[in-house]
């Protein structure tokens, strides 16, 4: 199937398109003015409310990784839809919301889903729900603009903007949530390492200093060495001097599960991944205090490492959004 397109209206285009950006399955973003009543206008001819445009982003997706349905209902976590002509602090019609559509089928979906919302507020949605009439590219500055510029006004939660790679949709037929599994034990003998079997499956502890990745300094992505599933970022990781893998946190906390573990004469918290339920490690109170104070003391032979350079090939574009330019 080939990519779709949607474009979102949600105020300052900035903060909307960042959001997006690292949406899984989102192909591609791009900021512009829609449906303006002059051709090609400025940035300064849209402030002046004179265009009729509104602040605008395309957004190009894989139907088969996320549906419209599941953007738009993305799209209004990060808006006021109540609001009239006005998101955060910018006021002015180029702020109104809107989606903004270039077939009759995805303008049903926008209706239906918006019918569906409006049993969630008191006061009317006011968000368009148009056809596109006409969408001309922002100027290049504007682009990107919040990874160009990490300080810049945004008026996103922050915390969505962080956790916009976590949100897979879980009715797109490529589903990420549907690509991992759990494999039997006989299926992880055959492709696992002996001692990636005993760490994962018999809750063994590999030699210290000894390991693949302790010293691992390559940006890129580790992930479940028994069904590929991504846990933990290299902008994460850091040395701990303990002779295993240590990060400061997984990629999202709803990857792993903690489990109390009172073997060895020791009182701790094993870490294991939620779905391939292979045992990593365990999670210490003694990390960086800047990123939470925690340390997950994770078995290398739990993990696979995927350079930054291969990650695309290897199916993990999505993550490239996460890691620093």
């Amino acid at each position: 199937m080939d990519n779709a397109t949607i474009y979102f209206a949600g105020g300052c285009f900035w903060g909307t398109e960042r959001f997006f950006r690292n949406v899984p399955g989102v192909i591609d973003t791009e900021v512009g003015y829609a449906n303006s009543n002059v051709p090609q206008p400025s940035y300064q001819q849209v402030c002046t409310g004179l265009t009729h445009a509104a602040e605008t982003v395309k957004v190009t997706y894989n139907p088969q990784r996320v549906t419209l349905p599941y953007l738009i209902q993305l799209f209004l976590m990060t808006i006021d839809p109540t609001s009239v002509n006005r998101q955060g602090g910018d006021t002015g019609t180029q702020y109104r919301t809107g989606i903004y559509t270039i077939d009759s089928q995805s303008q049903q979906i926008a209706t239906e889903a918006l019918r569906k919302a409006a049993d969630n507020y008191d006061r009317p949605i006011v968000v368009e729900n148009l056809p596109l009439e006409n969408f001309y590219p922002a100027e290049m500055y504007h682009q990107d603009y919040l990874e160009k510029n990490p300080g810049g006004y945004c008026h996103v939660n922050p915390s969505l903007l962080r956790k916009a790679a976590e949100f897979h949709d879980p009715d797109a037929p490529q589903s990420d949530l549907k690509r991992y599994v759990r494999l039997s034990d006989e299926q992880l003998r055959q492709q696992l390492s002996p001692i990636q079997f005993d760490v994962t499956r018999r809750n063994a502890t590999e030699p210290p200093f000894d390991n693949p990745y302790w010293r691992e300094r390559r940006e890129g992505i580790y992930v479940d060495i028994t069904n590929g599933q991504p846990l933990f970022l290299s902008t994460d990781k850091y040395s701990s001097q303990c002779g295993w893998p240590s990060f400061s946190r997984p990629i999202n906390d709803t990857l792993l599960t903690r489990v109390p573990d009172n073997t060895a004469g020791m009182q701790r918290t094993e870490v294991r991944s939620r779905i391939g339920d292979a045992h990593l490690g365990h999670v210490f109170n003694d990390g960086p205090a800047q990123s939470g104070g925690l340390r997950y003391c994770i078995n290398s032979a739990a993990l696979r490492f995927i350079p930054r350079s291969q990650m695309a090939e290897q199916g993990y574009a999505d993550y490239l959004p996460l890691l620093p330019d």
